[in-house]
C-alpha cells in the first residue's frame, strides 16, 4: 500500500516524514471541512491508507465493506514527528483494505512508555 491520505485534524508536517509513501492531504485534495461520512466516501477505493486523529471515526461511521485501510493516531504535535515516524511507518506498509488499526498513545519503542501526546 503506498497511497496515503492525511485527515485535516493531523499536521500538515506529519506528510514530510513520509517519504516512502505517496502521501497527499485532505486539504490538498479540497476536501477540508467535508463531514466524515461523505469523506469516507471521496477516499474510499481511491486511497489505500487514511492517517486520522479522530478518536471517534469508528463509532460515528460504519466501516464494513470499507476498501481503504484506517490508522488512528493519538494526537501528536508537531515536534514528536520525527519520533513517531517509523511506527507509523510499519502500521502504513502492514494494513489491509479494511484495517482499522489504532496506534496506542503509549510508544515502548524507546523503552520509555512515554505518552505519544506529550512529547
Amino acid at each position: 500500500m503506498n497511497e496515503v491520505i492525511l485527515d485535516e485534524n493531523l499536521p500538515l508536517s506529519l506528510r514530510r516524514h513520509l517519504n516512502d509513501f505517496d502521501v497527499v492531504t485532505v486539504q490538498y485534495q479540497g476536501w477540508s471541512g467535508v463531514q466524515n461520512g461523505s469523506l469516507m466516501a471521496l477516499i474510499d477505493g481511491r486511497f489505500d491508507v487514511f492517517l486520522t486523529a479522530d478518536q471517534n471515526l469508528r463509532y460515528q461511521q460504519n466501516l464494513r465493506k470499507r476498501r481503504i485501510a484506517i490508522i488512528e493516531l493519538p494526537f501528536i504535535r508537531r515536534r514528536s514527528i520525527p519520533l513517531r515516524v517509523e511506527r507509523i511507518g510499519f502500521a502504513i506498509h502492514s494494513a489491509q483494505p479494511g484495517d482499522y488499526i489504532q496506534i496506542p498513545p503509549y510508544s515502548e519503542a524507546n523503552g520509555n512508555n512515554q505518552l505519544l501526546s506529550d512529547i
